[in-house]
């Protein structure tokens, strides 16, 4: 079983986007401070900490599901660990947004400015990291040898009619 192409990029991403999530902890929390005082600082940590969790968690699906590569069900695998952890994240996202709604110590404006900042700052890790990734259009495949071309070897998914 090999590995695929992209869980290598996947991890980078992770990795930049906790980098990225650090530095936004330690800024939106200043910046959090100053406008609101203790609320302000309270409200951008959650922010930030929401949105990079639930970043996270696609990223995090698509590798747990990448460990079944070689499987002759990855393809279902794959699929329903990605829309599974979207519609789990969806439904999470939606009970903390519900449960922080009436906190006194909220201060929505902070809490909305810092929860769009990090996902800008996500969604920019995740375009870097791609751009710089250096793999082919047709990374997960293996071409024929020479040798299996002379022997006339043919593999599922030849489209070719035999000459027999």
């Amino acid at each position: 079983m090999s590995s695929l192409s992209s869980t290598s990029m996947l991890r980078t991403a992770l990795v930049w986007s906790a980098i990225v999530t650090a530095v936004l902890l330690v800024a939106g929390g200043a910046v959090g401070l100053l406008v609101a005082g203790t609320s302000g600082l309270w409200s951008a940590l959650v922010a930030v900490l929401m949105a990079a969790v639930f970043l996270a968690f696609t990223i995090v699906s698509i590798l747990i599901a990448n460990r079944f590569y070689g499987d002759p069900l990855f393809v279902p695998i794959f699929f329903g660990s990605v829309m599974g952890g979207w519609i789990l994240k969806f439904v999470l996202f939606l009970i903390v947004l519900f449960v922080l709604r009436d906190q006194p110590w909220l201060t929505p404006l902070v809490f909305l400015i810092s929860l769009v900042v990090s996902i800008v700052a996500s969604l920019v890790v995740d375009v870097v990291v791609m751009l710089r990734m250096r793999t082919s259009a047709v990374s997960d495949t293996t071409l024929p040898t020479a040798a299996d071309i002379e022997a006339g070897e043919r593999r599922p998914g030849d489209s070719a009619t035999s000459q027999d």
